[in-house]
């Protein structure tokens, strides 16, 4: 057995049950709330008709109403899969390659904590990460990839933030509560400067959420709005104690969840002092790194926070730098150049894993990869082409032979885990004969499509491409190929909010660092999400009904 095989075997036999996801997730995922025999894409339990293709939607034996909030966002996903706005292809794993001169484990939700990163012997004082891909710009609250949320993160705090096993965690709020329905309590720490030698005050924690759920607030309209769904504002409520009061629009079941996973404070003056290009540039939070350079595309450099709150970092500096070619990565990892890289190859783990300065960490990500589709345009208007498409793709095969098992098929939007999570929906199998009658049904036989695909942003991202359009091209009455695009420049089309400004067809990857199926069913599928292409009042109702139930928190 090769090396690769070895570390391969090795990570799959920690990672892969059901049992540690639901453990590591803290939620069970399957509640039991919405049991069904459907097995087969064609039909659906749902009623009405999919607003965006015009197509009534089949029935069969109606399903009782989930009773549970879980319910209801299990059967939001069984109405996902059926509808298929997506072509559903895998959960990622995330494999790190990391130096032996530091100590660091490699965490489900794809940060990149450099504060729990410390030297090993007498080296590592001075760390440089290597991602994919840097950051769009500094200010944390414009901005919605990880790779930018790896960088603000080391200097921008929240009120609650989660360990490395994905639970709450107070961090600038000392206390937190619900007081009554949508509405909850934080009690902001008094010993908390920013780097600017200013403290931390209630208002500024009540401006920072402002800033991101009101569009007149701070001078920035936030792509992250929807990140803390059903928040409306914050105010403080007692100066002397130190509490910011939080409102929500309805009960908001999981919003201590999102404040955990989202919403970075700042210092309100500091904003309102500067243009949005200088916030862009420079940074002042209270975290352990200050910024010490940055160069936009090139590299970002820290320094440890010596006045940092909480005891100091245990490194010295830190320093992100960027490429996109993997092949880039592991040679800087491999020459002691890099300290942690992101996205090693399948084929480059064993040269990781059996070099004496370096190692492998991998872990199964938060993060689903998906083709997203067009649906409001041809011919991706059909519900039977959507599903041809799904049935045309051999997930299997991809992850066996492109990802070499280091990722799994999906057939819904929310991950074996989550909160919502429906097991008794399986992904589509590969049934290229049965792809080729519903091209046909749909009456689009012989459409010309083309995947746009960002280039080293995920794990073996182009080479996935190539194969989903690959596998399509062979269908007799489809042809497909694939354009590569800049990872920025795909994602300016896709947060615009407008369905109009995206690709008709799109590789595209989305974390959820809550847990919940929610944030991912919210901004990607329903009517209003902010990267949705598609629309479904059923759909929509039966996120609406969850979360207007009460959850965990």
């Amino acid at each position: 057995m090769s090396n690769e095989d070895t570390t391969r075997r090795r990570f799959l036999s920690a990672a892969g049950s059901a049992a540690a996801a639901a453990a590591l997730a803290g939620c069970s995922g399957n509640g039991g709330d919405d049991a069904t025999t459907e097995g087969d894409a064609d039909t659906t339990a749902s009623t009405g008709t999919d607003t965006a293709t015009g197509t009534e939607a089949a029935e069969t034996t109606e399903l009782p109403e989930p009773e549970t909030r879980e319910g209801y966002l299990q059967r939001a996903n069984l109405v996902a899969h059926e509808q298929a706005p997506w072509i559903f292809l895998n959960r990622q794993y995330s494999v790190y390659g990391k130096s032996n001169a530091i100590e660091w484990e490699a965490r489900r939700d794809e940060r990149i904590d450099a504060y729990d990163i410390a030297p090993a012997g007498d080296g590592g004082e001075d760390v440089l990460i290597t991602q994919g891909q840097l950051d769009s710009g500094l200010d944390p609250h414009d901005h919605r990839e990880t790779t930018t949320d790896n960088v603000v993160l080391q200097a921008y705090e929240g009120v609650l933030a989660r360990d490395a096993e994905g639970s709450v965690i107070p961090m600038l709020a000392t206390e937190y509560e619900r007081v009554e329905d949508g509405v909850v309590e934080f009690v902001v720490r008094d010993d908390v400067t920013f780097h600017n030698g200013d403290p931390l005050t209630p208002e500024d924690v009540a401006f920072s959420i402002n800033r991101i759920v009101q569009s007149d607030v701070g001078g920035l309209e936030s792509p992250q709005s929807d990140q803390l769904s059903g928040v409306t504002g914050a105010e403080v409520a007692d100066s002397e104690a130190r509490t910011v009061r939080v409102e929500s629009e309805n009960l908001n079941p999981i919003v201590f969840a999102l404040f955990a996973s989202y919403c970075d404070i700042m210092q309100q003056s500091w904003v309102e002092e500067h243009e949005n290009a200088y916030i862009n540039q420079h940074m002042n939070g209270t975290g352990p790194f200050v910024l010490s350079n940055y160069e936009q595309g090139v590299s970002v450099e820290f320094e440890r926070n010596e006045e940092y709150w909480q005891e100091p970092a245990a490194i010295s500096t830190l320093t992100f730098e960027g490429a996109s070619e993997a092949s880039t990565r592991v040679n800087t990892l491999l020459s002691g150049e890099s300290d942690i890289i992101v996205n090693v190859p399948p084929q480059d783990v064993s040269r990781v894993d059996s070099n004496e300065s370096t190692s492998v960490a991998a872990v199964p990500s938060t993060r689903i990869i998906y083709n997203g589709l067009r649906t409001d345009v041809e011919p991706f208007d059909s519900v039977e082409f959507r599903r041809a498409m799904n049935y045309a793709v051999n997930l299997d095969s991809i992850v066996e032979n492109v990802l070499q098992t280091f990722g799994a098929p999906t057939g819904q939007p929310t991950l074996e885990g989550f909160t919502g999570y429906n097991s008794d929906v399986d992904p589509y199998p590969h049934d290229p004969d049965r792809a080729e009658q519903l091209v046909e049904e749909s009456g689009y036989g012989g459409a010309e499509l083309t995947l746009h695909t960002p280039v080293g942003r995920y794990l073996k991202d182009v080479e996935i491409a190539r194969a989903v359009a690959s596998q399509i091209d062979e269908l007799p009455n489809v042809s497909a190929s694939v354009e590569q695009r800049e990872f920025a420049s795909l994602t300016d089309e896709l947060l615009t909010g407008s369905i109009e400004d995206k690709p008709h067809w799109f590789l595209i990857g989305w974390g959820n660092a809550t847990f919940d199926a929610s944030q991912t069913l919210i901004p990607l599928m329903t009517s209003e999400g902010v990267l949705t292409t598609f629309q479904s009042e059923r759909f929509d109702s039966l996120v609406e009904n969850a979360q207007g139930l009460p959850g965990d928190n």
